[in-house]
């Protein structure tokens, strides 16, 4: 049986064995969460920079309410396999959100890298427009795609940033979310320019002729919708 001294030692061992080995396990989680927020992050900029070509989609959204581009057409961008680019962005950016926040990093910071991916979406989807038909005066689409993928820069530093420094970005972060705030305005601003731009009548009736010379696909838009 072991006297008090080494009891004594045998406990102190343990304990300081048990919280070296938490210590250990908590490096390897953080290390973990920060490799998966990495991974989410790269999916999402594949996503949002991925835009390969548009085609006919649905009838286009006239409602006030419409949220992208593509409604307002009635296009779909897609990615070099095929996929729906708005759809895989939904779903990548369902992921990241999930990631970050499992790492910790607070809403606010995780809502403007989700945000930008989308901004940067649109972008890319302005240009490919932009380009199918020849350059339209007003549009700027490679202006508005440089802004936006500069934007998804400081909002992904700013998450980044987060992620590995939390308490020295605590300090930091309001002042940084005040400039992206201003950024993000001027970003909608010149998003809305291109969106005005584009989706002028003739501007979009040139487009459909061109994804649908024949017009078969337009002719069977309102009669799928029928009851």
């Amino acid at each position: 049986m072991p006297g008090l001294v080494e009891l004594a030692y045998t406990t102190g061992g343990g304990v300081v064995g048990a919280a070296l080995t938490n210590y250990f396990t908590k490096v390897q989680e953080r290390r973990q969460l920060r490799a998966e927020v990495y991974r989410r992050l790269e999916a999402a900029r594949a996503v949002s920079g991925g835009v390969r070509e548009i085609r006919i989609g649905l009838p286009p959204n006239t409602l006030p309410s419409r949220k992208t581009l593509a409604d307002a057409l009635g296009i779909v961008a897609v990615l070099e396999d095929g996929t729906d680019a708005h759809r895989a962005l939904r779903e990548a950016l369902s992921e990241l959100l999930t990631a970050v926040l499992v790492a910790g990093i607070p809403r606010r910071v995780a809502d403007f890298a989700a945000g930008a991916h989308e901004r940067v979406l649109e972008a890319a989807t302005a240009t490919t427009v932009d380009r199918r038909l020849g350059g339209v005066p007003g549009a700027n689409a490679e202006q508005l795609t440089q802004a936006a993928q500069s934007y998804r820069a400081e909002t992904t530093g700013l998450l980044l940033a987060v992620l590995w420094h939390p308490w020295r970005a605590r300090l930091r972060t309001p002042g940084r979310i005040r400039q992206l705030r201003v950024a993000v305005h001027a970003l909608h601003l010149q998003q809305e320019e291109a969106v005005a731009a584009l989706t002028r009548a003739e501007q979009a009736e040139t487009l459909h002729r061109r994804l649908d010379p024949d017009g078969t696909l337009r002719e069977t838009w309102f009669e799928d919708r029928l009851p």
